[in-house]
């Protein structure tokens, strides 16, 4: 199979001046969060902008449609609620408290308020297999619009970064993948397809994987390459040598 020519032609990469800046930050994964300062919570943005890192999050739907910054797909591990967060409307959701702490489940357009330009933005995309994206994706789109800071979308999904090659983009675009249960040729293949069903400006990969085969292609031809979670020195290091900037959190932020 022919690889590299059909990555040029069914994924071209970027013109570098609309995601060269992705390379010059260390981004926060969910926040800098730890001991009392939860994941995805106002007090862990507002470290990773003191520190003057990027900040990486996650986002999902609500019940209405609303853009809420929450990593899980149940309420469960994070607060003291149960149930899907989908089953619940915005209003709910931004009264429940995370749990250990006296903040609460932030919106999107919380976030961009609080950020206001200051720190680079990464929001990774969360959605269901089984259930369309493009809701969340426009509401995503709608908080954007006028924000003045740097920031990209990306998700696991091909169907969400497709969206926004198609519907808004002018965003930067990146494809989020893991090798890990995929080393196989049904898994090189499988990036390959995944990679042109969603003309990705940039990858976001898993640092287990690295060095990587097909990330090194990626980025020889243009792509930034990302990686998660790089949590430890030693991951730090490997970081550097196979990819452009890590998203960091726990001793990899040293």
């Amino acid at each position: 199979m022919p690889w590299p020519l059909l990555d040029r032609w069914l994924a071209a990469a970027p013109e570098p001046a609309r995601t060269d800046w992705l390379k010059d930050h260390h981004y926060a994964h969910r926040g800098l969060h730890g001991g009392d300062v939860v994941e995805n919570s106002p007090g862990a943005f507002a470290a990773a902008i003191a520190a003057g890192m990027g900040v990486e999050c996650d986002v999902q739907k609500s019940r209405d449609g609303r853009a809420i910054v929450f990593h899980d797909a149940d309420l469960d591990r994070l607060t003291a609620e149960a149930g899907p967060l989908a089953a619940r409307s915005v209003g709910e959701l931004t009264r429940i408290a995370l749990r250990g702490s006296g903040e609460r489940i932030p919106t999107l357009h919380d976030l961009l308020a609080q950020t206001r330009g200051a720190v680079p933005l990464l929001i990774e995309i969360k959605s269901h297999r089984d259930r369309p994206v493009s809701s969340l994706c426009a509401a995503v789109r709608r908080n954007l619009e006028g924000y003045g800071g740097p920031y990209a979308v990306m998700s696991f999904d091909p169907r969400v970064v497709r969206w926004f090659a198609r519907q808004a983009p002018a965003i930067p675009r990146g494809l989020v993948v893991t090798e890990q249960g995929r080393k196989g040729w049904r898994g090189r293949a499988g990036r390959h397809f995944a990679l042109w069903q969603s003309c990705a400006n940039f990858l976001a990969c898993d640092i287990r994987d690295l060095p990587s085969r097909f990330a090194a292609a990626q980025r020889a031809r243009g792509l930034p390459v990302l990686t998660w979670t790089v949590d430890s020195a030693e991951l730090l290091d490997r970081a550097k040598n196979h990819a452009d900037a890590p998203i960091v959190e726990g001793e990899g932020v040293a």
